[in-house]
């Protein structure tokens, strides 16, 4: 089975920001709807392994924009997996115009029983005959963040919607990071022009949960982002921004 998919993309105002250029957030909506096509033509999308009882699990996500496309654009997007290992396997995706590259990112992926709720082999899941010779859209990996942050670090907080809720019955992947980005003015955006987002999804959330943001420079630049459940202080993100 071939190991590719791609097709093309207009960039409408419902995907547009405040500058006129494809939100940073909808990006990630973007690359996770193109992932189900290719599950769907791998035969390997939700609608196929719910009835087995599983369910897909995001656990990081890298974005790294090169320039971003405007509204009114038409964009290639692409995406193929990568050789997984036993619980483990990653995604590449690549946003085109032409052979000039405007996006590229990586998620981790795992899969749950959600019988046991134990992780299954990605073996078990994707199909055999796959192509692994592609190299990653991100061959930099995953940055380190340490969730390490002091109580006076807090900037912000959020309240779980029931527009943030997915099929999951949690909050959606793509939606943490639109309250994310929403924790800052179109002001601050624009003179942080923040080019990668490192995701590492710690625990899941729920509708009026709320969430407490707290942020400090990161080791190497950028800064890092942690976001915790209000009432337990558990972890539910963490990100690196750059």
């Amino acid at each position: 089975m071939t190991n590719y998919f791609e097709k093309e993309l207009y960039i409408n105002p419902s995907l547009a920001d405040a500058e006129g250029l494809l939100n940073r957030y909808e990006t990630f909506n973007i690359f996770m709807d193109i992932a189900d096509d290719h599950a769907g033509q791998m035969g390997v999308a939700w609608r196929h392994i719910s009835p087995r009882n599983l369910f897909w699990l995001t656990v990081k996500t890298k974005i790294v924009f090169e320039n971003r496309p405007k509204l009114g654009d038409t964009v290639t997007l692409a995406t193929w997996v990568e050789e997984p290992t036993k619980l483990r396997g990653d995604r590449s995706y690549e946003m085109r115009a032409g052979d000039k590259v405007l996006a590229r990112g990586k998620t981790e992926w795992a899969v749950l029983n959600t019988e046991t709720m134990k992780l299954i082999p990605i073996s078990e899941v994707y199909p055999e005959g796959l192509d692994y010779s592609r190299p990653s859209a991100c061959p930099e990996g995953f940055v380190r963040i340490k969730d390490r942050f002091s109580e006076a670090d807090k900037y912000a907080e959020y309240t779980v919607r029931s527009t943030d809720i997915d099929i999951g019955h949690h909050m959606n992947n793509a939606k943490y990071v639109q309250a994310l980005l929403g924790t800052f003015s179109n002001k601050e955006l624009r003179e942080m022009q923040p080019k990668s987002f490192d995701v590492i999804f710690r625990n899941s959330v729920y509708e009026g949960d709320v969430l407490n943001f707290y942020k400090q420079p990161g080791i190497d630049g950028g800064f890092d982002i942690r976001v915790a459940r209000a009432s337990d202080d558990m972890t539910a993100l963490l990100v690196h921004m750059e």
